[in-house]
């Protein structure tokens, strides 16, 4: 999935939706660590309140929201895995009956505890349904279109959860006129921020891809491996940020610890220039770049003496797939930070040619330059002239 299939299907979560039909929802307490459960219960989601509905929707959301490869990842299930967690999603999916659907859907909560403990309570839920999608818009025309023609797609979103011990407050009692201390023993659910969740299948142009599931961490780039291999059984990853950190660490080996700011501005602007006419044909792939590619970048941007088999070296040194192409997507960063005692700048990684490190009166300084006034607490800097 890329980040407009995962968008499209994010935001079909609301209220009274008929492109997004969840027909049921279970929910599956779970106590800390013994990893028993306590209760579970499974109802037609719009037997909810419509505000427990709401909380529900907006939880769904955050499972699906992220950066790609590094909170959000499309994971490849294993083949040939004893109670394949793909199996048993795949019958959930089929299950004709709500029993047949919760039992299915328990076998993934036992996989989800049977390595894993938890030192508070948490909520484990399913929702299953379906998810339309408009293969074109309505042609006021022809009346052809929109809701006539649909993709449509079941699909199975889980969501786990933890729980949070209320805080004791102070209230205020309007009809004794008094201030009385509030206290509540019954754990709060944490809707905000879910620990991890998927969604399966996978959806690649408009079709279901069962053999992919869509993964959400907890956290960006610190996404839980014990939970990928052994609840999805699915093959490794390699998050964003170590892509990131392989191709840094292939630039130095060819460049050298020390650069001129020009280059890697290059670099970085040559990197952006293939996601960008990328990004103008929405139904290719996601650019990928092989040691050929860096070959030429690292050419193309000035570097001097870039040789075939000192790229090679240093690819093979960091990465232990011959074979792997870097997301170009990864590597440019969103913006550089440069750290000093005096003061910490931030750029756009394109304008880093415009930041010269040069030594004044025996001093090292950051020369920036700018094509406007410079203004400071209101008042217009003087220039002055080296």
């Amino acid at each position: 999935m890329n980040k407009k299939d995962i968008a499209n299907i994010r935001k079909q979560f609301k209220l009274d939706n008929h492109l997004m039909n969840i027909r049921e929802i279970f929910n599956v307490y779970v106590q800390k660590e013994s990893g028993e459960i306590y209760h579970h219960v499974s109802q037609p989601f719009q037997m909810l309140e419509q505000e427990a509905q709401e909380l529900f929707l907006a939880n769904f959301k955050r499972v699906l929201t992220g950066h790609l490869d590094a909170k959000v990842f499309e994971l490849k299930f294993k083949r040939d895995v004893e109670d394949s967690s793909q199996t048993i999603l795949f019958e959930g999916l089929r299950a004709d009956t709500t029993d047949d659907w919760k039992e299915y859907m328990l076998e993934i909560v036992g996989k989800m505890f049977a390595h894993t403990v938890y030192e508070f309570d948490t909520m484990v839920t399913f929702i299953r349904g379906e998810y339309r999608k408009q293969t074109r818009k309505r042609d006021s025309e022809s009346e052809e279109g929109g809701d006539d023609e649909v993709y449509s797609n079941e699909f199975i979103l889980c969501s786990l959860n933890k729980t949070d011990q209320p805080k004791k407050a102070l209230m205020f009692d309007y009809i004794e006129k008094e201030f009385k201390s509030y206290n509540v023993f019954d754990p709060i659910i944490n809707m905000d921020s879910p620990l991890s969740g998927f969604l399966f299948p996978a959806f690649n142009d408009n079709a279901a891809d069962v053999n992919h599931i869509l993964y959400c961490a907890g956290k960006a780039n610190q996404p839980d491996f014990g939970f990928i291999e052994e609840v999805l059984n699915c093959e490794e990853i390699i998050t964003a940020q170590e892509d990131k950190d392989c191709f840094d660490f292939i630039l130095k080996e060819v460049i050298g610890d020390e650069v001129d700011s020009q280059v890697i501005s290059n670099v970085y602007e040559e990197i952006d220039k293939l996601v960008q006419e990328n990004k103008e044909n929405e139904e290719s792939e996601t650019t990928t770049l092989d040691t050929r590619d860096i070959e030429r970048i690292l050419t193309v941007s000035g570097v001097e003496n870039v040789e075939t088999a000192k790229v090679e070296h240093a690819f093979k040194a960091v990465v232990a797939d011959e074979k792997h192409e870097f997301k170009a997507s990864s590597l440019v960063p969103k913006t550089i930070k440069i750290n000093t005692k005096v003061a910490d700048v931030s750029i756009n990684p394109k304008d880093l040619k415009y930041v010269k490190y040069i030594t004044y009166e025996g001093k090292r300084c950051l020369l920036l330059e700018v094509d406007e006034d410079v203004v400071v607490e209101g008042f217009r800097l003087e220039s002055g002239t080296l």
